[in-house]
């Protein structure tokens, strides 16, 4: 009987397969083998696509004229520093003795790719293959991915998408830099008094630079409204505040000397209608009291992109950084696949979910709330819930605990711990019920003006018992103070109260925030749009920029490339000087390279051929054509004259800033 071949990423995840297997290996040099079967390793890529010097020598200098570099037939080869291995991997897999090839890349676009390309390169004859898809590294995972393997051709889709992924991003790469380095490296290198300047274009990468440099101009050229609001205390001992605003029936109403409905462009003026109210000499009268009850559900769990956002803003660390720590913990069987997209759970998982559980009883911050959840049974409905939803699942499901591995959480960092508590705390807080919040509005009347007051107090935590509340300004309003909204509670429509007094108090308008590097992940989900509402989020879903396995790559380069910089401390992003010019530079020559809606389409055709919704051949006929019309059309621009000048005034912007 022949022996099974076991082809993992990672050697650590190939000693895990052996584990979970009960294997007793030797280890060889690049592999384990047993009696039954061998376990290998890529370690990452083995196999990369060719230069274009490969197909021909001339492709070595570049050159104008010979653009686009459209290869019919495109060709691959081994990468110098990993070639000890793959000779290892081709010569395991081309073993006579070896019957079935079972794939445990990890489950995802880019781990199919990693091991086709092997493949493609080495296996000389046809064996049995089996794709082995896991959602964490536990035993009990590792084995049912096992016995339910599926025929690698069950995916075959998906190794399309990657090959096309890789393709596109080639293609779009080759040509798009020579071509933009051809036409305007020169000027920009002459303006930064550099020797030379190679501009790098990237079908996501550029495109998130826009999203950047845009973002800074809007704040840039944003110009501060001053307005003055008006704020009146009424009431004796216990009182309220009530904002004035301008609503229909008031003197002002739809006035030019308001901003908006709730502001005098100037002090004066409002200190004239203030004025204006204390001659009335009149009582408040409460005119309206409506009192609501709001109810918050726990959010939906993290997947990557969330789960960047929030360690970006709680512990001012990197989206790469947050990946690497979250793949530690899964490589230490403690959390599900990191590189997910998806935000709920599937209906399988949702079935078993009281061995997640369980597990965690072994994680003491956890106990106080499980306690709560066996005494509620709510885990036993988890499958009726927003939480669970097959159809908003593409690879894996959520990040979650898996509720083993718990002995390896000391070896693991400070930081590492508080982001598996962070896990931990969402995917519990979604069997608690909603918080509910009581809501007290007030509209109080003086002659034929309003003044609006709103009151909120926390009346039930439900989810927040787990996750806490959070900081942010709406939950800062909310009033501590139960005495005093026990008073609000009292006051019925009708009541007269004394007018205490009427002040203004200054505001301004703000410019937009910079991104900082969570919530740019979450821009780039969003196909460049920083939605800050999770069902918003959630409607838009799958229409993003890059993918939960690149995006944190591809920020990393634009910093090491000098195109964008971080701070590390506040973790916010902002574009270089050579940023803006290169922006420049692109907008006037391949703007719709600067489109995050169209970059976000690219992605979406990928997915289509992953889905078997289109074809290899449509799909590159497409990306052919378009390449050409691009570079056909910036060839014979001559737009140097007006970058000069743009990079003219953006240099000036710096230097101020320099001095």
């Amino acid at each position: 009987m022949g022996k099974s071949l076991y082809i993992a990423e990672k050697p650590s995840v190939a000693q895990e397969f052996a584990k979970a297997l009960g294997l007793r290996t030797r280890r060889g040099d690049g592999f384990l083998e047993s009696e039954e079967a061998v376990i290998t390793w890529c370690v990452g890529h083995l196999v990369t696509m060719s230069y274009p010097d490969k197909y021909d020598g001339s492709w070595k200098r570049w050159n104008l004229e010979a653009l686009p570099f459209l290869p019919e037939t495109f060709k691959y080869e081994v990468i110098d520093n990993v070639k000890k291995q793959f000779g290892i991997v081709a010569g395991l897999l081309n073993r006579e003795d070896v019957e079935t090839i079972y794939v445990c890349t990890d489950s995802g676009r880019e781990g199919e790719y990693i091991y086709r390309l092997v493949e493609q390169e080495a296996l000389k004859s046809p064996k049995k293959r089996k794709r082995v898809w896991i959602d964490s590294q536990t035993e009990e995972e590792i084995l049912r991915g096992i016995k339910e393997a599926k025929p690698l051709e069950s995916y075959d889709n998906l190794g399309a998408s990657a090959y096309l992924r890789a393709k596109e991003d080639y293609l779009m790469g080759i040509n798009f830099s020579r071509l933009m380095t051809l036409k305007y490296g020169n000027g920009i290198a002459r303006f930064l008094k550099k020797d030379r300047c190679v501009i790098a274009v990237g079908r996501v990468m550029t495109c998130v630079l826009g999203m950047v440099v845009r973002r800074e101009r809007e704040i840039r050229e944003f110009e501060v409204t001053n307005f003055y609001r008006v704020i009146a205390t009424f009431g004796e001992e216990k009182s309220y505040e009530g904002e004035w605003r301008a609503v229909a029936g008031s003197t002002y109403f739809e006035s030019p000397l308001l901003y908006n409905d709730n502001g005098f462009l100037k002090e004066e003026e409002a200190q004239a209608f203030i004025r204006q109210m204390k001659d009335l000499g009149q009582d408040g009268e409460i005119a309206e009291i409506k009192k609501t009850k709001e109810r918050k559900k726990a959010p939906l769990l993290f997947n990557l992109a969330e789960l960047q956002n929030e360690c970006s803003k709680r512990f001012k660390i990197s989206p790469d950084e947050t990946l690497r720590l979250t793949q530690e913990l899964y490589e230490k069987k403690l959390l599900t696949y990191p590189r997910t997209d998806a935000r709920v759970l599937s209906t399988a998982v949702a079935k078993e979910i009281s061995k997640n559980l369980n597990g965690l009883m072994n994680y003491e911050p956890a106990v106080p709330f499980l306690n709560d959840i066996k005494e509620s049974k709510s885990h036993q409905g988890l499958a009726k819930t927003k939480y669970v939803d097959d159809k908003k699942i593409t690879d894996h499901y959520a990040i979650i605990p898996t509720g083993q591995g718990l002995g390896a959480l000391k070896s693991v960092s400070d930081l590492g711990r508080r982001l598996y508590d962070m896990v931990v705390r969402r995917f519990l807080s979604i069997f608690y019920p909603d918080a509910v919040y009581t809501k007290v509005a007030i509209t109080t009347k003086l002659g034929e003006e309003s003044f609006f007051a709103n009151f909120k107090v926390l009346s039930a935590e439900g989810y927040l018992k787990v996750v806490g509340v959070p900081g942010n300004k709406e939950e800062e309003e909310i009033s501590d103070n139960l005495e005093f909204f026990n008073y609000v509670q009292t006051l019925k429509k009708g009541m007269r109260l004394s007018l205490k007094s009427m002040v203004t108090k200054e505001g301004k308008t703000s410019p937009p925030k910079r991104y900082n590097s969570g919530s740019l992940i979450l821009a780039m989900e969003n196909a460049g749009k920083l939605i800050e509402d999770e069902e918003l989020r959630a409607q838009i879903h799958g229409s993003g920029i890059g993918t939960s396995a690149t995006r944190g790559e591809i920020l990393k380069k634009l910093f090491s490339i000098d195109y964008l910089k971080l701070n590390k401390k506040t973790q916010i992003v902002t574009p270089t000087m050579m940023g803006e010019m290169i922006f420049d530079a692109m907008d006037k020559s391949l703007p719709s390279m600067l489109n995050p809606e169209l970059t976000a389409s690219w992605e979406k055709g990928l997915t289509q051929v992953a889905e078997g919704e289109i074809t290899e051949e449509v799909y590159m006929e497409k990306l052919n054509g378009y390449i050409s019309r691009r570079t056909n059309s910036v060839r014979t621009l001559n737009n140097q004259g007006v970058l000069l000048e743009r990079y003219r005034q953006i240099a000036t912007i710096y230097h101020k800033g320099e001095k």
